[in-house]
């Protein structure tokens, strides 16, 4: 017969495993991290997800690459080494989504990783992490006019505004940066791509926990448990 005690030990083996599993992982190149298979909640936060996904227009700099693979292997970033998208004008890309309730409003954050932001040689840091928070009067509708705001990000900032353009429900985000500073996202003046979306709660656990521990030097990931509703806070209509 199993005993409690004998059940906590077994438990405790598990845990320990599964963290010893983590730490083994690797810190890999940005061209040898495959995303990971789209995926999103089978209910109507999955459905706000995919029906408010934004286009995203690189005007200059890295496109978006994964930033941890299935086997939970994290992505080591660029150097601030060459031009402004050396090693990283090519790739399929993730988008990151979560969402929240708050206020009598329902709010999405989207995000994108780029394995490093110089303006120019030398300038900028290894790692970005950039998005967008869209509003919304409804959790239950996907029509355009549900859309409250969208609030971009830029320098730690989300900048919001009423005033947009969208392709269906989605709406139009550019990425640049203007020497010396380093780049943001903007409110897109034409339609750009869409990537991958992977949404928080669809991560297995062990991917979770890789972006919630990693350290990215000078960007942080904008959706963690640390920093989600701060943000959301942040971002105001």
């Amino acid at each position: 017969m199993l005993t409690f005690t004998r059940l906590v030990d077994i438990l405790a083996i598990v845990t320990a495993v599964n963290r010893r599993t983590l730490r083994s992982h690797a810190i890999l190149p940005p061209n040898q991290i495959v995303g990971l298979a789209p995926t999103a909640p089978n209910d109507m936060t999955g459905t706000l997800y995919q029906a408010y996904q934004p286009y995203l227009d690189v005007i200059n700099g890295c496109v978006p690459f994964p930033v941890v693979d299935i086997n939970c292997n994290a992505n080591a970033g660029l150097p601030l080494t060459g031009s402004q998208n050396s090693g990283c004008s090519s790739n399929l890309g993730q988008i990151y989504s979560r969402g929240a309730a708050t206020n009598g409003r329902y709010a999405i954050i989207y995000a994108w990783y780029m394995p490093t932001n110089p303006p120019s040689a030398g300038l900028g840091h290894r790692h970005e992490w950039e998005g967008v928070i869209i509003w919304f009067a409804s959790a239950i509708s996907t029509s355009p006019a549900n859309i409250l705001a969208v609030c971009p990000s830029a320098h730690g900032k989300w900048k919001c505004s009423k005033t947009f353009r969208r392709t269906g429900s989605g709406v139009w985000i550019s990425y640049s940066g203007f020497w010396p500073i380093d780049y943001s996202m903007w409110i897109g003046v034409k339609q750009g791509g869409q990537q991958p979306l992977i949404a928080w709660e669809s991560l297995p656990a062990l991917v979770r926990d890789v972006l919630q521990t990693t350290n990215f030097g000078s960007a942080t990931v904008p959706f963690k448990d640390a920093t989600f509703m701060r943000n959301i806070a942040a971002a105001t209509s």
